[in-house]
């Protein structure tokens, strides 16, 4: 179990990132942003078909974890912080001083809260594909594109587009194929940059109190 929750728990932080695609194209309007319009999918092999189900698998498995997080952005910046997940509909991702970023997942909602700046971002949950994680049930093909897959040299590649909004952003994952637990993944936004992140420190199955999701207070409308 601690091997699945291993695997699940970086995508976790991994998709609030991509979440983060959406954010700073609400906030450009989306001008200047390399959109691409149509989905072409991954054509797999049966096999291939079965790895991707592997992963589906094991996401369905994970229900909570907490966890560390060093995240890398596309200017070489380094970042910590704590990532607490529970399926479903809900995730806490707070970095670590002297950032001022915190993320909450709830409600339907992925609240963006930049204290610094004394600013909030409200994002429907089903516009990222956190909302696709935090279901009751986690599809891979349901809302979401394999767009890439690679298996070689013991690893395992897949890249996803949401169906929807391809121009949002991709993701990336990259698994050790025995046992099968994720080495790395990366995000694309919608301006062409990327986002590397590493996890470690995972505790799954952990009670994580209900107010650790409490939404930040947002504007009114």
């Amino acid at each position: 179990m601690n091997r699945v929750f291993r695997a699940v728990a970086p995508l976790c932080a991994g998709l609030f990132l991509f979440a983060g695609a959406a954010r700073a194209q609400d906030a450009t309007g989306g001008a200047d942003a390399p959109v691409t319009s149509t989905v072409v999918p991954a054509h797999l092999s049966t096999a291939e078909q079965a790895w991707v189900g592997r992963i589906e698998q094991a996401l369905n498995r994970s229900l909570t974890f907490e966890a560390r997080i060093q995240q890398i952005d596309a200017q070489g910046r380094r970042t910590t912080g704590k990532v607490w997940m529970k399926r479903p509909g809900q995730m806490r991702l707070a970095y670590d001083p002297p950032s001022p970023l915190l993320l909450v997942a709830s409600q339907g909602k992925v609240v963006f809260r930049d204290s610094q700046l004394d600013q909030t971002t409200v994002i429907p949950m089903d516009r990222t594909p956190l909302g696709l994680l935090l279901a009751p049930h986690v599809s891979l093909s349901d809302g979401v594109t394999v767009t890439a897959f690679r298996h070689e040299a013991g690893l395992v590649a897949v890249r996803l587009v949401r169906t929807a909004a391809p121009g949002d952003g991709s993701l990336t994952l990259v698994f050790y194929e025995t046992p099968l637990a994720l080495r790395s993944w990366s995000v694309v936004d919608a301006q062409g940059q990327e986002t590397r992140v590493t996890l470690f420190d995972v505790h799954p199955g952990v009670d994580i109190p209900a107010s650790m999701f409490d939404l930040p207070a947002q504007p009114e409308d």
